[in-house]
């Protein structure tokens, strides 16, 4: 005689508990900055293993300051949201605002004040720190950006 399997308890499963608000989504399809820059361009790919996101990030530097960021992200909602994110408000800004950024965000995941200015649009991504599974689908693209920008500093 095999056990009865209880079905799963559709309370526990409501779309509210998990973070993909109207806002997320809707970044995420806003795309910004989604494509490819024309090479010369710093360019880094950075993938979670654990679920199969990939995002590809391309920037074009004059000095330390971000003049161009295109993305290529094919990842779930909130990596395509961090990504859109960036594409929408990183360029005009310095590598160092870049690190500084990747410090608030990750801040935040951890209960800490979303990021504000340019990047208050991270606030819609703020319950993701409920999630700590989920935390590196937001890093994700914030990573790629910065890899790009250390492997050009070290070449």
């Amino acid at each position: 005689m095999s056990a009865k399997v209880s079905p799963p308890d559709i309370q526990a499963l409501q779309m509210s508990d998990l973070p993909y608000t109207i806002d997320v989504l809707r970044l995420a399809a806003e795309a910004h900055g989604a494509g490819r820059l024309a090479p010369p361009c710093l360019s880094h790919t950075e993938a979670n293993p654990v679920c199969g996101d990939r995002t590809t990030v391309d920037l074009r530097l004059v000095g330390d300051r971000i003049t161009a960021i295109a993305h290529d992200t094919r990842a779930c909602v909130l990596t395509q949201a961090s990504a859109a994110i960036l594409g929408e408000a990183l360029a005009g800004h310095s590598t160092a605002e870049l690190t500084g950024l990747h410090e608030a965000v990750t801040a935040m995941l951890t209960g800490g004040p979303a990021p504000d200015g340019a990047f208050a649009a991270y606030r819609h991504l703020a319950d993701v720190a409920q999630h700590p599974a989920r935390h590196r689908c937001v890093l994700l693209p914030l990573e790629a950006a910065i890899k790009a920008v250390s492997a050009h500093s070290h070449a």
